[in-house]
């Protein structure tokens, strides 16, 4: 670049002494005014041709300095990040000498206990040689089984700290690039979703029906209990029908909510920045939810269930803002679907109005609850009742046997002629037995009976 402009320099240079000596020359000479006229012009385009070559040489200098800062920026930033990588192996040096330094330590420090503790045994040995023996030997080795013992275990935690280090370290870096890649599929999804929503209306209803049943989800109601979805119905006409949820109430009401999904003018309305083309995308949305609004009051969902359905239907719309924007510019949108006994919720209005109607549920199945429970302690109570009535029942029916059987040992064993005694007699008379009565029994019987065996 230097050399352009010197050489730019040297050019013009040439140039304007030429013309100047030319001019000097002529002025000499005797020459017409015609030539005259001519070197002045001639003189004059040099001048010019100097003055825009000088303006041209300034740009380049100008540019030549911002193309000089610039490469500094870009110096200084090699520089700052040759010296970050510089310190950063210096710090992975350092470490490195560090745990080498530390496993020297331990070597060390094992090769000096071993010397000093071998000294100190030959010493004991010497001096006691007379008198060692195997219980001398186990005393060293319990002495130095511990210390070993904590030498080990330090230079195993040295070794797993090492370790450890290097595991989080290759951790770290797993998870970076987990991230990297997870951030990659949500942008990737995000775009998928975008698009899919921009295309089919079929993938738009799903979309608005997912959404619709995850609010649900979040509302406590129980599914197959408190609501249904996709429920076909056929009505006495034979005409079928399938609403994309069937909310039961209380007495045996029912609610009907379906999911509509406004978003192609929504969509051209939130990227679009001329002012005429969203004016028409909002005419245009707002167009599309009352299309909505006509399509569902012609189905006639609260007259499904007959008197058993509430005078009205709920039509969701999943995306917030998008109802909000119909709102703004509409205002007349609510009553006109109100008076087609519809009713449109967003997602926060709806999930509002899906808690409430879960409470409703609660407090019927506590009132239930509560009846069942009373009604199951009143037979509970009757069962008691019956069961002491038994137990009595029971009592006196024992206490007769007890009567009865204590009325016949009597008769076994009391009175002039009681059983036992008679047997006994028998035995007593020569009667060949192979077993006797058992000595309580004996012992029960009257002592008078006794002596006149």
């Amino acid at each position: 670049m230097e050399i352009i402009f010197l050489l730019a320099g040297l050019i013009i240079g040439g140039t304007a002494a030429w013309f100047i000596c030319s001019y000097k020359n002529i002025s000499r000479a005797v020459v017409s005014s015609e030539e005259h006229e001519q070197i002045k012009s001639e003189l004059n385009t040099a001048q010019n041709e100097k003055a825009r070559a000088e303006e041209r040489n300034k740009i380049f200098e100008a540019a030549q300095k911002q193309l000089q800062v610039e490469l500094t920026e870009e110096r200084n930033k090699i520089v700052e990040i040759t010296a970050l990588l510089s310190t950063t192996k210096s710090e992975h040096k350092n470490v490195q000498l560090k745990l080498e330094e530390q496993k020297a330590d331990i070597v060390n420090l094992q090769e000096k206990f071993s010397k000093e503790f071998e000294i100190l045994a030959m010493k004991i040995f010497e001096d006691k040689s007379t008198k060692f023996t195997v219980q001398n030997k186990e005393n060293i080795d319990s002495i130095l089984r511990p210390l070993n013992e904590k030498i080990k275990d330090f230079e195993k935690k040295v070794e797993e700290v090492y370790v450890s280090d290097s595991k989080e370290r290759a951790t770290l870096f797993q998870q970076i690039k987990t991230l990297h890649e997870l951030n990659q599929q949500m942008s990737k999804d995000a775009t998928n979703l975008t698009n899919a929503l921009k295309g089919q209306t079929k993938t738009q209803g799903n979309w608005g029906e997912f959404i619709l049943e995850t609010i649900l989800e979040k509302s406590g109601l129980v599914k197959g209990r408190e609501y249904t979805v996709q429920e076909s119905i056929t009505t006495h006409e034979g005409k079928r029908f399938q609403p994309d949820i069937i909310i039961k109430l209380p007495e045996g009401k029912t609610l009907i909510i379906d999911s509509k999904v406004s978003l192609n003018a929504y969509e051209r309305f939130v990227s679009s920045e001329d002012e005429r083309d969203r004016a028409a995308n909002i005419k245009e949305h707002i167009a599309s939810i009352r299309n909505h609004i006509k399509n569902l009051s012609s189905k006639n969902y609260q007259n499904l269930y007959d008197t058993k359905s509430l005078d009205f239907v709920l039509m969701f719309l999943p995306i917030e803002p998008a109802l909000s924007l119909a709102i703004q510019n509409d205002m007349n949108l609510f009553n006109e679907a109100f008076e087609k006994n519809i009713v449109i919720v967003s997602p926060s209005t709806l999930l509002a109005t899906l808690r409430t109607i879960a409470s409703i549920w609660r407090q019927e199945h506590q009132n239930k609850n509560a009846l069942d429970i009373a009604r199951q302690s009143g037979a509970l109570y009757d069962k008691f009742v019956g069961l002491l009535d038994d137990l009595k029942n029971i009592g006196d029916k024992i206490k007769a046997t007890q009567n009865s059987y204590e009325d016949a040992m009597k008769k076994l064993s009391t009175g002039r002629g009681n059983l036992i005694g008679s047997v006994e007699k028998i035995k007593s008379l020569g009667a060949k037995t192979t077993k006797a009565l058992p000595q309580n029994l004996l012992d029960s019987v009257e002592e008078d009976e006794l002596n006149e065996l």
